[in-house]
């Protein structure tokens, strides 16, 4: 089953203790951040120690109420414009609002998790598969109707094998 609109956002806030995403691309092009992503290009960035949003509230407020968000990007080195962008546009926030970002960088290494695309999963039962063109043009968001083992182990290697977005970014 596809996910959209309101059903897609009523999965977002429904879970329960943890929402975890697996990112593996170097790019993606979302329309709602190209004007940030052009005011980036322009040598403009944010505070992230005084940066708000409605994310990073909601992470504060997730994180009252102890529930927590995290994911892991899987990356290579050079990183791409769009991932420089992204971390200092919002990881560095996200990541002092509360959430458990990782980076797990394959350059130099195997990468642990080969074959294994992006995904959400909540409360380490329900798995969204995300689907993108090779630009990084979202193409659709499915529910996974399988089992969750396979996802709980890759979420596993992932945080098992990556390091924590800030101590990546001091390097």
């Amino acid at each position: 089953m596809l996910l959209d609109g309101d059903e897609w956002r009523a999965t977002l806030r429904s879970f329960q203790s943890e929402a975890w995403r697996l990112e593996t691309l170097p790019q993606y092009l979302v329309p709602q951040e190209s004007a940030e992503l052009e005011a980036f290009r322009a040598g403009k960035r944010i505070d992230p120690a005084t940066y708000s949003s409605p994310y990073t509230e909601d992470l504060k407020r997730l994180r009252g109420g102890g529930k927590r968000k995290g994911r892991v990007h899987l990356v290579t080195r050079p990183l791409s414009e769009y991932l420089q962008f992204e971390f200092s546009r919002y990881y560095t926030p996200h990541t002092l609002a509360g959430e458990d970002i990782r980076i797990l960088d394959v350059t130099e290494r195997d990468n642990p998790l080969p074959d294994v695309r992006d995904f959400w999963m909540f409360d380490r039962s329900k798995v969204v598969l995300m689907h993108y063109e090779n630009d990084g043009t979202q193409i659709s968001r499915e529910l996974h109707e399988g089992e969750p083992a396979d996802f709980v182990e890759y979420q596993r290697i992932a945080v098992a094998e990556s390091v924590p977005f800030l101590e990546y970014v001091k390097g």
